[in-house]
C-alpha cells in the first residue's frame, strides 16, 4: 500500500494520479526538501490518504515507520474512522481535505511583544495545520496538493497574523515608523484592560495639529521634531550601552530581545539623573505626534509615508503588502535589526497629515449581515464581515484560497461545523461549493475574509 517516490518524483503528481483512480488508498513514502530552513534539509514523510463518502482524507507525519507498523498490525479494511483513530493514538493529525483547515499559529518574539504567525513559512518559523489536536507545518501538507488548496495561479500563501504588543507602556510601543511603497492595515482584536481600562487603546499616527500650529511653517516643524528625536537618541544609546553590558553579563547576544522583567530592573538601577533625563526627553520627542483612539473592532488603513506606532497592549490584525522596506524614526527601547535609526532621511519624506481613513465600502448588506471592503490591494483583497446573532452567511466557491480569521464572537465554519473563536483562523482550500459561516455565540460577530486577486 505504501508507495516509495523516487528523485524527481513531485507527491502531487503520485497523488493527482490517485484521484484519477478507482483506488481508495494511498499511502506515500517521500523526502521532502524543508526550503525555508538553511540548506534546505530533507526529511522523510509519509502520506495516508483515503478516498470515501466523507470526502478526501489524509494522515501525515514524519514518523513514517511508526504508522506502517502500526498499519501491519490492523485487520480489515482501512476505514475513515480506523485512520483517525490511529492518528489520534499516535499523536499525528488526520485532516479532511474537502473542508475548512484550522491554522496552527506560532509566536516570534519581538522587542516590543510578539507578533503571532498564521501563515509564516521561514527559517524563524513555520506556521502549521492542525486537526484540533496534532499538527503539521503548512508546506509539509502543501507539498502534497498546491493546486487543489491554494489555487492553479498561487505559488504561496499571503502572510495572515497579529501584532501583540506587550500591555507595558513604552516597552509594549511599536516602532514609530513609516514606509515608502508597503501598505498596512490594522484591524483590532482586543485592547488590554489593565493597559486601557475604558476599553479604548491607541496608535500614535502622524502628528498632532496644535502642536505644529506652534511653528512657522512645516519646515521649522520637522527641523524641531528632528532635534528632539536626535535629543532622545542620544540618552537612548548611553542606556542602551550600559544594558548591553547588562546583556554580556547575562550571556544574552546583544541582538535578543529581553524579558520586560528584567529591563525594568536594568532601568530602576540606572542613576536617577539618567532616569529622569530620559523620560523628560522622550515626552518632548513624543509630544509632537498625534494619538489615535482605538477600539475593538476598529480598521486603520495606514497611507505611505504616515509615521506611525501601533501602541501597548493593542493587539491587531494586520495586513500589508509584500514590500518589506521602513524607516524608524524613534523607539523607545533600543532597535534590535539595525544598528542607527532612519530620523534624518524619514523627516524628510514623511507626511505630516494624521486623518485616518474612517469608511469603509460596503459590498453587501441586509438584514443580520453587513460586509464591507477594508483594503484591496494589487494581489489580495480583505472584507470585513459583520453577522448578527444567529445568522449565516456563504463564502461564494472560488478558484482559489481564501483565509478567515475571527475577530470577535463564535463562528461554526464549514459543514463539518469548525467552531472558531476570537483570533482563531482557517484555510478556506479551493472549493467548488459555497462554505457556511454561522454565528452561534450571542451577539454580533465579526470575521475577516482575505481573497488573493492577482495570479502570481
Amino acid at each position: 500500500m505504501i508507495k516509495q517516490l523516487g528523485n524527481g518524483f513531485r507527491p502531487e503528481e503520485a497523488v493527482e494520479q490517485f484521484l484519477r483512480s478507482t483506488d481508495s488508498v494511498l499511502g506515500l513514502r517521500f523526502d521532502f526538501a524543508q526550503y525555508y530552513l538553511p540548506s534546505s534539509p530533507l526529511i522523510e514523510l509519509l502520506a495516508i490518504f483515503l478516498k470515501g463518502d466523507g470526502g478526501l482524507s489524509v494522515l501525515l507525519t514524519d514518523k513514517p515507520s511508526q504508522i506502517e507498523l502500526a498499519l501491519a498490525s490492523m485487520t480489515g479494511p482501512l476505514t475513515s474512522e480506523g485512520l483517525r483513530l490511529l492518528a489520534t493514538r499516535l499523536s499525528v493529525p488526520f485532516f479532511n481535505l474537502d473542508q475548512v483547515l484550522l491554522l496552527s499559529p506560532i509566536a516570534i518574539a519581538k522587542p516590543w511583544g510578539q507578533e503571532i504567525w498564521y501563515t509564516g513559512i521561514e527559517a524563524r518559523g513555520q506556521s502549521g495545520f492542525t486537526d484540533g489536536i496534532s499538527s503539521v507545518p503548512i508546506p509539509w501538507l502543501l507539498a502534497l496538493l498546491p493546486k487543489r488548496l491554494l489555487g492553479a495561479e498561487q505559488a504561496s500563501l499571503n502572510l495572515l497574523k497579529i501584532l501583540d504588543p506587550l500591555p507595558e507602556p513604552v516597552y509594549g510601543d511599536l516602532y514609530f515608523e513609516l514606509h515608502e511603497e508597503k501598505q498596512e492595515v490594522y484591524v483590532v482584536t482586543h485592547v488590554d484592560s489593565r493597559s486601557w481600562p475604558n476599553g479604548e487603546g491607541g496608535i500614535r499616527f502622524g502628528f498632532e495639529q496644535r502642536v505644529f500650529d506652534e511653528f512657522d511653517g512645516p519646515d521649522a516643524f520637522r527641523e524641531a521634531y528632528l532635534q528632539a528625536v536626535q535629543s532622545y537618541e542620544d540618552i537612548r544609546r548611553q542606556i542602551d550601552q550600559i544594558f548591553d553590558q547588562r546583556r554580556h553579563d547575562h550571556g544574552l547576544d546583544l541582538n535578543q530581545p529581553v524579558d520586560v522583567d528584567l529591563l525594568k530592573e536594568w532601568h530602576s538601577e540606572l542613576v536617577p539623573e539618567l532616569q529622569k533625563k530620559e523620560l523628560v526627553l522622550r515626552k518632548a520627542m513624543n509630544r509632537f505626534t498625534h494619538m489615535h483612539s482605538l477600539r475593538e473592532g476598529d480598521v486603520v488603513k495606514v497611507p505611505c509615508l504616515t509615521p506611525h506606532a501601533l501602541q501597548h497592549g493593542v493587539r491587531t490584525v494586520e495586513f500589508q503588502t509584500p514590500v518589506y522596506e521602513r524607516k524608524i524614526l524613534a523607539f523607545g527601547q533600543k532597535v534590535l535589526t539595525q544598528a542607527r535609526w532612519d530620523t534624518q532621511e524619514a523627516v524628510g519624506l514623511m507626511s505630516l497629515q494624521s486623518q485616518v481613513e474612517q469608511k469603509l465600502a460596503v459590498i453587501e448588506e441586509w438584514q443580520g449581515l453587513c460586509r464591507e471592503l477594508v483594503v484591496s490591494f494589487d494581489d489580495f483583497q480583505v472584507q470585513r464581515i459583520t453577522l448578527a446573532e444567529d445568522t449565516c452567511w456563504h463564502i461564494p466557491p472560488s478558484e482559489n484560497y481564501q483565509l478567515l480569521i475571527v475577530v470577535s464572537g463564535v463562528f461554526d465554519i464549514g459543514d463539518d461545523y469548525v467552531r472558531l473563536k476570537a483570533e482563531q483562523a482557517v484555510l478556506v482550500p479551493v472549493l467548488h461549493r459555497t462554505t457556511r459561516i454561522y454565528n452561534c455565540g450571542s451577539g454580533e460577530g465579526i470575521v475577516l475574509l482575505s481573497q488573493p486577486l492577482a495570479t502570481i
